[in-house]
């Protein structure tokens, strides 16, 4: 490294002070000490690379029948990706109009581990989010606009539109002495939402203005039930996520549509996979009618969709780009105060929290455009390898594939001013990256190897710096889909700003110490 005392010369003349001067000198200083460049280039050249070539090792195919072809995702209104498999019984509806029916029971059955080699072990039972009610579709398309009301096993009636939205009704499940009616009606654009106990008496539960509902549309009963997920902790450390086959079956009567209602009963399969014969691997729903009385069975689930690789897979290199910026920016403190140097900037700028302030500028504007030019080229280009490669990256809107870039930036940023502000609290270069790493590194790491227990990993990324890595997340947790919302895979215990919030409360605390020490103390 270029050593920095041929660099830090009298930043001033005439003893001006001003603070953009100040800036203007700590650049100076900055860009004339080649190591502390290439520290920050290296930075840049780490998370690209390592992040390009995590994705370009990153292979999967998809196919039934022997033919394997790219991993493809099914989207939604919105363009997220959704699971949108179910048991529609369904008749035409033009125009405004009323579906009402009643739920009777609920049953079904789970799969769980064989106890014995070859031998199927089912038991009765239904998982917490298998639903039952009635829907108003735009046709019978995976990903197609909708608006539904439903009862579930465990979490009550619902009313749910375009797979992410989700409105609570009231509690409570249905049993054949405890039915629950529903009705769902349309007038114009807005669709509306009840439940009753007895028929007679109806509470709202919510309204819904789908995105791409036409005036035509299929309109009946549905059936889903999604996977059981079991989770179960490995001897080492990490995880094991298990989704076993579910079914429901549910018993719905009194059914009356009102409005322009074309056709007889017809039913779809919606979503089912089928073999090259004409067989499904996967247990296909059923119905049947009798008086007036439907029994539908379904699996699957109308929903978000969180099974997939996500963007900001491809900063894998994050963690050791974010280290060569701790280093630099320690250095650029440390550096001066190892040789004296900093009391000729004293001289110079006599207030030295104003010349504190100034390094901070420099070094928290260097580091964000560091992580503004690794994350702009790792992000897209990441994910275009990773689809190249054949798989499924979970689609995210242009904003939020924006935020991640600008968050990584910002992150990087904040770590630097924390690392400088170390440097000058502690004054030795070593032992500041140490207590820097350990601060914001250490926490990540351990969090997300899944070492720890959840809970454990899940408050280090709400309590230490390390929280500011939430800001890269990019596919929210959804209340309505039953998954393992880990830091492991992913997702972060606070909100991606608030997580930022945490470590830019961390850098300018320590900040603003470094201040105070560097006015009151000895240079």
């Amino acid at each position: 490294m270029t050593d920095p005392s041929t660099a830090m010369t009298d930043p001033t003349t005439g003893g001006r002070d001003g603070f953009p001067h100040l800036v203007r000198a700590e650049w100076t200083k900055f860009r004339t000490v080649r190591g502390w460049v290439a520290g920050m280039t290296l930075a840049v050249v780490l998370v690209v690379a390592l992040g390009l070539l995590s994705a370009a090792g990153s292979h999967a195919s998809c196919g039934m029948g022997g033919v394997e072809t790219a991993c493809t995702l099914t989207t939604g209104p919105g363009g997220e990706a959704v699971s949108d498999r179910f048991f529609f019984v369904h008749r035409r509806l033009d125009g405004d109009g009323s579906i009402t029916v009643r739920v009777d029971s609920m049953t079904g059955q789970i799969r769980l581990p064989d106890a014995s080699p070859g031998v199927r072990n089912v038991v009765a039972g239904v998982v917490p989010w298998a639903k039952a009610g009635i829907m108003v579709k735009d046709g019978v398309r995976e990903g197609a606009s909708y608006a539904a009301v439903m009862v579930t096993a465990r979490h009550g009636v619902r009313m749910q539109h375009d797979f992410t939205e989700d409105v609570a009704g009231g509690s409570g499940g249905v049993s054949p002495g405890s039915p629950r009616w529903l009705r769902l009606t349309r007038s114009g654009g807005t669709l509306t939402g009840y439940e009753s106990v007895d028929g007679r008496r109806w509470t709202v539960v919510g309204t819904a203005r789908p995105a791409h509902l036409p005036a035509t549309v299929e309109a009946g009963m549905f059936v889903a039930s999604p996977g059981d997920l079991t989770v179960s902790r490995g001897d080492l450390g990490g995880a094991s996520v298990q989704v076993r086959f579910t079914e429901a079956t549910a018993v719905l009567d009194q059914v009356r549509v009102e409005g322009r209602a074309g056709g007889t009963w017809s039913h779809d399969d919606v979503g089912v996979a089928y073999e090259a014969d004409g067989r499904t691997p996967h247990h296909p729903g059923r119905f049947t009618e009798s008086g007036g009385a439907f029994a539908i069975t379904g699996v699957g689930d109308v929903a978000p969709s969180v099974d997939g690789v996500r963007v900001e897979s491809t900063l894998s290199g994050l963690v050791a780009g974010l280290v060569a910026v701790i280093v630099v920016a320690v250095l650029f403190v440390s550096a001066e105060h190892r040789r004296g140097l900093f009391r000729t900037t004293a001289l110079a700028a006599p207030r030295r929290g104003r010349a504190f302030a100034a390094k901070a500028v420099v070094v928290g504007a260097v580091a964000f455009a560091a992580g503004l030019t690794a994350a702009a080229l790792t992000v897209p280009l990441g994910a275009r390898v990773l689809r190249a490669n054949g798989n499924a990256v979970l689609p995210v809107s242009t904003f939020t594939e924006l935020r991640v870039v600008a968050g990584v930036a910002a992150l990087t940023a904040a770590v630097a001013v924390l690392a400088l502000a170390c440097g000058a609290l502690v004054r030795r270069g070593a032992a500041a990256v140490t207590v820097v790493a350990g601060l914001v590194v250490v926490p990540h790491i351990l969090a997300t190897a899944s070492v720890l227990p959840l809970s454990v990993a899940r408050w280090l990324l709400r309590l230490t710096p390390a929280a500011g890595f939430a800001v890269q997340q990019s596919v929210p947790e959804y209340a309505q889909v039953l998954g393992y919302y880990s830091p492991q895979g992913g997702y972060y215990p606070l909100p991606p700003l608030a997580g930022l919030a945490v470590l830019c409360g961390y850098a300018a605390l320590a900040a603003v110490l470094a201040a105070v020490r560097i006015r009151k103390g000895d240079a």
